[in-house]
């Protein structure tokens, strides 16, 4: 099997390697400054801190890799790279966004302020399936629904939907751009693409080069590796076997209702027969076709017509 050129950042050890590292912290520090730039958010520097939760589950361990750190201002983010879909995948980060509240408490006369918090989500599938938008980055804090105003500018949810982004390399413009296109198509990548040339970039490409990985990190790497794609072929099974029952589910609907449609057009025509008969027989018993029509509440050339038969 041919070695890859650069390693895979939506498998664990590859997005720790890229952005959970000390000496690499800065690739962090400018992804996240250029994707929270609208924020009025600019980083200089980040502590890495534990990111030991309180009730994570196996399914996330399996399927959620996360960092948490924290600027030179106190502000708290929590960058995670999602790999599959889970229920309730909203409630989650609202929940994991509790424990950067939760430890800013202080004991004593304290006064409740607290430091802002960014819960921040790679999505390595699409959110929202019914977004016909192909909304890549959507960012979202708590609001006033009736007068849309922001009601708490301090929590920020952030997703990144990467199957959304589609640009081509010859279409980036933006250093955020960029940074979605290497995210997205690292591992494809067999050369340092010619307009991706920042110092940033080169030190991103030199980080994730699989050459330059010690021989106990290529192990790890591909162990990492062998669990993405076990679970991605796990997903996309799961996928087309959920598709293929839907398909049975809808084919079995579509006999049903032909089968409904078929029972009723039966009991119509029926109907229409024994009308026929009362018709024939009310007019052998001497009444007009008038007094018929008025009978059965049918039109006289409907009554005519079927007597002309």
């Amino acid at each position: 099997m041919e070695e890859p050129v650069f390693i895979n950042p939506f498998t664990d050890f590859g997005f720790k390697k890229i952005f959970g590292e000390e000496q690499n912290k800065d690739l962090l520090i400018d992804f996240l400054n250029e994707l929270l730039a609208t924020q009025n958010q600019h980083i200089s520097d980040l502590t890495f801190k534990k990111t030991d939760r309180l009730g994570i589950t196996d399914l996330d361990r399996k399927v959620v890799f996360d960092l948490y750190c924290e600027n030179e201002r106190g502000e708290k983010f929590t960058v995670e790279l999602q790999k599959a879909k889970q229920a309730f995948f909203k409630d989650r980060m609202l929940y994991y966004s509790s424990f950067s509240v939760q430890e800013q408490g202080l004991k004593g006369n304290w006064d409740y302020q607290l430091k802002a918090i960014y819960v921040i989500a790679i999505l390595d599938f699409i959110m929202d399936e019914q977004n016909h938008d192909k909304i890549v980055v959507s960012k979202n804090k708590l609001m006033d629904i009736d007068r849309y105003r922001i009601f708490y500018d301090k929590l920020t949810f952030v997703t990144l939907q990467m199957p959304n982004f589609t640009k081509t390399e010859a279409e980036l413009v933006t250093n955020f751009d960029k940074w979605l296109y290497v995210i997205k198509n690292l591992h494809q990548l067999d050369h340092i693409p010619g307009t991706i040339q920042e110092k940033i970039f080169k030190k991103l490409f030199q980080v994730a080069s699989y050459t330059a990985l010690s021989k106990s990190d290529k192990e790890k790497y591909e162990e990492s590796v062998k669990y993405y794609n076990d679970l991605k072929n796990s997903l996309d099974t799961a996928h087309q076997e959920g598709y293929q029952e839907a398909q049975a589910i809808y084919e079995v609907e579509l006999e049903e209702e032909r089968k409904q449609k078929e029972e009723v057009q039966q009991q119509m025509s029926a109907l229409q027969q024994q009308l026929i008969e009362t018709i024939r027989n009310m007019h052998s018993l001497g009444l007009s076709a008038e007094q018929i029509a008025l009978a059965t509440n049918r039109q006289i050339a409907e009554i005519e017509g079927i007597l002309s038969k």
